[in-house]
């Protein structure tokens, strides 16, 4: 009969065989990218996840996938992307330093990943040297993938047409502008596109293409570590439950940024 040290031995073994060192990265930061005056020399890894960044994007829409993505183990390795490394800020205030620019990304990363905003989006959307990179990089990923209103970058590259997608659901009619099949669903896999909804579906969206790279089983244990466990204190996360009152507020909020959308594509379509 095995000693109680010895049990406790093969079970830890057990762990890390089916994690594949999810709990060494979640202790000792394995995954985590230092800022780029720390970082001398670009040591690539096997997968390559490229995260885009620009001006007044939202961050949630990225912190949460991630932080999913730097559970995936030292193999991985999440780059914060922009066309230089100086200092951005979100469409909160949050100051983000970009860890790789557009010409230090490798060839065939395993994921390319765009997370949303609104005004700070269609700016990316308008910005030719931003949709060339991400047509670029898109054409070449293992995964493209986007969160809220990200879609509607991937959308102007070129790169959800005839795919299904979904996006915030106020911005949900404009995926069809792109070619998209618009898809009202938390998180949407057609093929290789990955696409999750608004804002808070990044982590889910995240555990989803994590267990598409790893199996259900680790993505089943990151989510236990992170203890994403959601019971929100209304019933209101969606227009499907949320009072009239509210969604008539936020669907008017809304109508600005869409009236911008059309003019965005139309300077898009003239340039």
């Amino acid at each position: 009969m095995p000693h109680q040290s010895e049990t406790r031995s093969i079970s830890r073994r057990r762990a890390l065989q089916l994690t594949g060192g999810l709990a060494s990265a979640w202790i000792l930061g394995c995954g985590a990218t230092k800022p780029a005056d720390e970082v001398p020399e670009i040591q690539y890894a096997n997968h390559e996840i490229l995260m885009l960044v620009y001006p007044r994007f939202t961050s949630l829409d990225l912190i949460g996938p991630q932080h999913v993505f730097a559970l995936l183990g030292p193999e991985y390795k999440t780059r914060l992307v922009w066309k230089d490394r100086t200092e951005i800020v979100s469409d909160t205030g949050v100051p983000i330093r970009p860890t790789m620019t557009f010409s230090e990304c490798r060839a065939k990363p395993t994921i390319l990943f765009i997370p949303g905003g609104t005004d700070g989006t269609l700016a990316a959307m308008e910005d030719k040297q931003v949709r060339d990179f991400v047509a670029d990089m898109g054409s070449q990923a293992t995964y493209v993938t986007s969160v809220c209103t990200g879609s509607l970058v991937l959308g102007a590259a070129g790169l959800i047409r005839g795919y299904k997608a979904t996006t915030h659901w106020l911005a949900m009619s404009v995926l069809e502008k792109f070619g998209a099949e618009a898809t009202n669903q938390r998180v949407v896999v057609d093929r290789n596109r990955v696409t999750g909804a608004g804002v808070t579906a990044g982590i889910d969206f995240g555990l989803t293409l994590s267990a598409l790279l790893k199996g259900d089983d680790y993505a089943q244990t990151m989510q236990l570590m992170m203890e994403y466990d959601p019971r929100p204190p209304f019933a209101s996360g969606n227009p499907q439950v949320a009072s009239a009152e509210a969604v008539e507020l936020l669907t008017a909020m809304a109508d600005p940024f869409l009236v911008d959308i059309d003019a965005t594509l139309e300077r898009i379509a003239a340039q």
